[in-house]
């Protein structure tokens, strides 16, 4: 069926459509691969255990392939997988030329001469946006995170250079508690939908559609499970959009930690004392004794310098009294990119 307005909404607020089967438009099917089920995910205790789980995978994975790359950030989750696969080729996002979060690229940069990997540039620009909206954006059949159109960049270089298999780290953040802004307290309901929702469509749509319904299924009382939220929810965004960066680009993918399942539940407490992703600090001593653990941040996005001087979308499903100076540059692409998908409905 379609429904524009909900999908509007679903994805301003989750940055995915939310219900299956639900499409923008018959002209475009909105594709939402299911996340992977939790039926054979591999229990892990200890950051031994994680060690010779992704040993393992990667050795049975990368046969029957003929060249293996990587997608490598100065990221502990990409560092981590890159000492499993020393010699192969690794594909770095340089964005801006270079001039946008040097240390990230200093740091793949040291990671990938440590491994003895050939190292090659992705660099992103305004230019990625022009090439690559379009078809990424047919592709999933509705508007997108703007991390896909680099993914689905870097991934066309890489299967140009002959890659068939790239190695990914994506995971792991919603695994083993990476995003620790959202599991920084015990929030209340209405606390938590506040701020997780990206974009209020009642703040900028003129026929807003609530999700609210969504977190109602995750409700305790006056309080709400956080964590099970970012398992799903989160896992969900953020596989969608790496698995439709990939299909665009007709390239094969592995990410190691989707097997992977906590056995006991996250040390809250650990995570609120500055030790996100702790278990994977810990894996990453392992395999770096002699390299400082960097700090968790997310994959960069010069979305701020793109949309500096926007004035906010113009179509008439948008209200005509938006202050986009309220809005950062991740929620400037959303409202921008929506607008795009939208007019894309209309050739």
């Amino acid at each position: 069926m379609t429904d524009k307005d909900f999908c509007c909404s679903s994805f301003l607020a989750l940055r995915y459509i939310e219900k299956p089967g639900v499409d923008f438009t018959d002209r475009f099917r909105y594709r939402l691969p299911a996340l992977p089920s939790d039926e054979g995910r591999i229990l892990v205790k200890t950051a031994e255990d994680i060690n010779e789980s992704i040993e393992n995978q990667i050795k049975d994975k990368v046969k029957g392939y003929k060249k293996v790359g990587i997608f490598l950030s100065g990221g502990m989750d990409s560092g981590i997988l890159a000492s499993y696969l020393p010699g192969i080729d690794a594909y770095t996002f340089r964005f801006l030329g270079g001039s946008f979060q040097q240390d990230e690229l200093k740091r793949a940069e040291m990671i990938a001469e440590k491994n003895n990997m050939k190292l090659h540039y992705v660099d992103i620009d305004w230019s990625t946006v022009t090439d690559y909206l379009k078809p990424v954006m047919i592709s999933k059949g509705g508007p997108v995170h703007s991390i896909e159109l680099q993914l689905c960049k870097g991934a066309v270089q890489a299967k140009a250079d002959g890659v068939d298999l790239m190695i990914i780290g994506d995971a792991s953040d919603y695994i083993f508690g990476g995003m620790d802004k959202l599991l920084s307290q015990d929030w209340s309901f209405d606390a938590f939908v506040q701020r997780y929702i990206y974009v209020d469509p009642f703040e900028v749509l003129k026929n807003p559609v609530s999700v609210r319904y969504l977190f109602e299924r995750y409700r305790k009382g006056d309080s709400i499970d956080f964590v099970e939220i970012l398992d799903k929810l989160a896992g969900q965004e953020s596989y969608g959009s790496y698995d439709n960066a990939f299909v665009t680009a007709g390239l094969d993918y592995f990410d190691p930690y989707e097997k992977l399942k906590m056995a006991e539940p996250l040390d809250l407490k650990r995570i609120r004392s500055g030790e996100s992703k702790y278990m994977i600090r810990e894996l990453y001593k392992i395999r770096y004794p002699d390299i400082p653990v960097p700090e968790k941040t997310p994959m960069p996005r010069p979305v701020d310098s793109y949309f500096a001087d926007w004035k906010g979308p113009t179509r008439p499903e948008f209200k005509d009294s938006i202050e986009i100076g309220n809005y950062d540059g991740n929620q400037r692409w959303l409202l921008w990119c929506l607008e795009q998908f939208l007019n894309l409905m209309d050739e």
